[in-house]
């Protein structure tokens, strides 16, 4: 198995440390409001990286977040009158309910800041102590200058790495490219006593405490947006290796690509941020899911409409192909093809994963034999179970409705059916044509098969 490592830059062989305890910690959602598409990216694509990781390792530990300690958050509760945690049980919520939608396992672990609080001071305190930190007008900093690989990870120089920080220029920094590990609270604002006085952690010191509290000093793969590349895991690597003596941190750094909007950033200013939350009223999970699937993971991928019914129509194919075979039992312990596995394997590239996948269900399409059919239907199943797709039964995926005002329910086409039937049975073919004609107007295709009609929403 092979993953491209941000930190080398290249594709390298995946050697865990245990192979009995493969560990993964990835960077999960700020929850201060709803999760926007982009940040659904990472969310699926290591989803798919635990599930491959678990095929092949007897025990995988992973390990996503909760940041439920913010600015945002703050200014979100202040809004409404209420505890920050009213604000982030609320978002938190909604943001597993809506990553379920996309087929996306829980974690193993999903850690809030609120909860290692003593964890995130006691490595504060070791950084201080080592000399890596320093406290500063009620401020703890972790001083860059001490830890000599810091920017490794981004690949920039200090001159770069300060010009793409927004680094906050403070007379109590030694250097403008520290940054904070412990901040004061106003009495106003969320805060928690530390030996520096009341106050709130970091962002980049969270993390850092989580991922030692769970997993260890030094973790497998350590996963994120290729936005968090920095400072946020530069940050992670300086702290961590300084407060662990010097042992790293994290072998293998995996970061997925952006995602924009018809070939725009996502932005507010723009109005072209799309939610999870309110795509799901019209757009299934899975072909969200599969969208977000199709391009490989560390390259940038562009949501448009035409995509959205471009990955409709493939799961289409997909669930057309099984329906066919509703009558076949899999055949048992066959598992997704050579090909499918080594795609998936080869850092994680779906696309040619997905490919596979449509090779099967184009020879389930063509298969005769019973033979045939079983160990098709098992590989395509399997190889579903592995992308987080074609999990439900074809029947219930061709019965939901697209989302749109005018198409009609699953009760009112079975209806309209009913009344089909009776008119073929009466040779009454015009009349057939017509309730088929109606239907297709509607957004609803029906197909006369050698096991009755069939129909499904275009």
């Amino acid at each position: 198995m092979q993953l491209h490592n941000t930190l080398s830059g290249t594709k390298e062989d995946f050697v865990p440390l245990d192979p009995n305890r493969v560990t993964m910690y990835v960077c999960g959602p700020t929850v201060y409001s709803y999760a926007h598409i982009g940040n659904a990216r990472p969310a699926v694509v290591f989803d798919v990286l635990a599930r491959v990781l678990r095929r092949r390792y007897p025990g995988v530990v992973y390990v996503r977040n909760i940041t439920d300690i913010d600015d945002k958050i703050n200014a979100a509760a202040a809004k409404e009158g209420v505890d920050i945690r009213v604000i982030t049980d609320r978002y938190a919520a909604i943001y597993f309910e809506d990553m379920a939608a996309l087929g996306v396992m829980p974690p193993d672990h999903a850690p809030r800041v609120t909860e290692h609080l003593p964890e995130t001071i006691a490595m504060i305190e070791r950084l201080v102590a080592s000399g890596h930190a320093y406290e500063a007008k009620g401020h703890v900093l972790f001083h860059t200058l001490s830890y000599g690989d810091y920017g490794k990870l981004s690949g920039r120089d200090e001159q770069a790495l300060m010009a793409g920080a927004r680094v906050e220029v403070a007379p109590y920094k030694k250097h403008a490219g520290d940054f904070v590990l412990w901040k004061p609270s106003t009495d106003e604002q969320p805060g928690w006593d530390s030996p520096w006085g009341r106050g709130r952690p970091g962002w980049h010191i969270e993390c850092s405490a989580m991922a030692e509290a769970l997993l260890g000093e030094t973790i497998d793969i350590h996963g994120g947006g290729h936005d968090l590349i920095f400072p946020h895991h530069e940050n992670e690597i300086a702290q961590s290796t300084c407060a662990h003596g010097g042992k790293v941190f994290a072998r293998y750094w995996l970061h997925n690509g952006f995602l924009n909007v018809d070939s725009q950033k996502m932005s507010k200013s723009i109005g072209n941020v799309l939610l999870v939350h309110e795509l799901l009223k019209r757009v299934p999970g899975e072909v969200i899911r599969l969208v977000l699937l199709t391009g490989h993971y560390r390259q940038p991928i562009d949501w448009t409409e035409e995509v959205v019914s471009e990955a409709r129509k493939k799961l289409d194919r997909l669930y057309g192909a099984l329906r066919e075979l509703a009558d076949v039992k899999p055949a048992p312990g066959v598992t997704a093809t050579d090909g499918f596995i080594a795609a998936l394997e080869d850092d994680l590239n779906t696309p040619m994963a997905l490919a596979e996948l449509f090779e099967l269900a184009r020879a389930a399409n063509k298969a005769s034999a019973a033979d045939d059919k079983a160990r098709i239907k098992a590989q395509m199943l399997d190889a579903g179970e592995l992308l987080g797709l074609l999990q439900q039964a074809p029947s219930a995926w061709f019965a939901q409705a697209p989302g749109s005002d005018g198409a009609p329910s699953a009760e009112e086409i079975e209806a309209l059916l009913a009344q089909r039937v009776d008119a073929r049975r009466n040779k009454q073919w015009a009349e057939s044509d017509r309730i088929r004609d109606e239907l297709k107007a509607r957004g609803v295709l029906v197909e006369d098969s050698k096991d009755g009609q069939r129909w499904r929403y275009a």
